[in-house]
């Protein structure tokens, strides 16, 4: 990592900074996409041929081709890929070189994989102890369950969550948002970062193992908590939260949380003998009562023509409160314009195209990704190598041992 003498105010946080990374599907991706945003140059190592395999999902925004997913497009911006074989005998040469003049190594294979590559952070620590090498997988490096193949499906189940989403239902759903891939990115681009942090003060690199049932185990709020200490699980739907359906839409409000809420709530609707009231005067009163709350508020929202009315009505009496907002108007909603949540990149089959951006502003300002996605698997073989070292003919030769792949122009 090379530093700036005078940085300019407007470089990117990260700016300087060299990935390489061998990540698929979506933790890894979502990790090195952040990373990229935030001004890293990011080198995405793809097999030949298929790349990574969420090219081949929906939606494909060029017709005439089946490896240009939305989904990929999505967690793929602004990085550059090149494409090698590593289970070729000559591949780990290459890797050597543009480890070398990287900062950071991410992986999300299955543990013991990259040893077999001799790619692993203890081969590759003991050669550049100023690595930051980060893996992320389902269950960590350690373990029973290390070798277990991870999906966010899987983890989610396994976590004790898909059990206290039943909300006291008898039959577990599943749930639609992949949470424990995105948690890993999220914590695992922390790390890298932390690290980078203590890198730059002593040339330390460090070794991160991002576990993504241990994520989907820290996200939970009050049931491990408890449970560790003696507690209790409560399986029954969320206490101190509502939603209720007014017309045809729903309305999803908030009855808990936060201080004098509960003064302010049964003001509003007209009923203050209820502070005072000994099922519902104290915090665990409430909760112990909850179903019978829940019905008085209902029957209270009921009286609201619509849910754009009961919003206005709560939020001026400082109740949280939104509408229940499908997809198809969230990616309208004015609130996400201002944040510019959805900028545009370029896409050599479509022209341009939408993708969501990273959840924060840097220095007041949304951070926007660098550049595209990869359009062709490999595209950027040439001009990697090319970068760190490589002449026109030993690249020829890496070609034709079918070591890396070079798509056609």
């Amino acid at each position: 990592m090379t530093r700036s003498v005078a940085a300019s105010p407007d470089e990117p946080l990260l700016a300087g900074v060299t990935v390489v990374d061998f990540t698929r599907v979506l933790a890894g991706p979502y990790a090195t996409r952040m990373l990229a945003d935030l001004g890293a140059r990011v080198i995405k190592i793809e097999r030949p041929g298929e790349g990574d395999e969420i090219r081949h999902t929906v939606l494909q925004l060029d017709p005439a081709r089946t490896d240009q997913s939305s989904y990929f497009a999505r967690l793929n911006a602004g990085k550059e890929s090149i494409a090698i074989d590593l289970a070729h005998p000559q591949a780990r040469d290459v890797v050597l070189d543009l480890v070398r003049g990287a900062d950071v190594v991410v992986e999300n294979f299955s543990p013991g994989v990259m040893a077999r590559y001799g790619l692993d952070a203890a081969t590759l620590l003991a050669s550049r102890p100023d690595l930051v090498y980060c893996s992320i997988s389902g269950f960590g490096q350690t373990g029973p369950l290390s070798s277990m193949q991870a999906y966010a499906h899987l983890i989610n189940a396994i976590s004790g969550l898909m059990d206290l989403d039943r909300g006291g239902e008898s039959n577990p759903r599943v749930a639609y948002l992949q949470t424990a891939d995105v948690l890993a990115g999220a914590h695992a681009f922390g790390a890298i970062c932390a690290a980078l942090v203590r890198r730059g003060r002593n040339r330390r690199g460090a070794y991160l193992d991002v576990s993504m049932l241990e994520c989907l185990v820290a996200a939970d709020d009050l049931t491990y908590g408890a449970l560790l200490n003696g507690g209790k699980v409560q399986r029954e739907p969320r206490i101190g939260m509502v939603v209720h359906p007014i017309g045809e839409r729903y309305l999803a409000m908030q009855s808990a949380g936060a201080p004098h809420l509960w003064s302010r709530l049964v003001a509003l609707i007209g009923r203050p003998e209820l502070e005072t009231d000994a099922r519902f005067a104290t915090t665990m009163a409430r909760r112990t009562n909850w179903p019978a709350l829940l019905e008085i508020l209902r029957a209270w929202l009921s009286r609201f023509d619509s849910v754009d009315q009961a919003v206005e009505t709560l939020s001026a009496a400082r109740i949280p409160a939104v509408p229940m907002l499908s997809p198809e108007e969230v990616i309208q909603h004015p609130q996400l314009a201002a944040r510019s949540a959805f900028p545009e990149i370029e896409h050599q089959g479509r022209g341009r195209v939408r993708v969501t951006a990273l959840p924060f502003h840097v220095d007041r300002r949304p951070v926007a990704p660098g550049g595209p996605a990869p359009y062709r698997v490999g595209q950027h073989t040439r001009q990697v190598l090319t970068g760190f070292g490589y002449n026109a003919e030993r690249i020829r030769a890496l070609q034709l041992a079918q070591v890396v792949e070079i798509p056609e122009t």
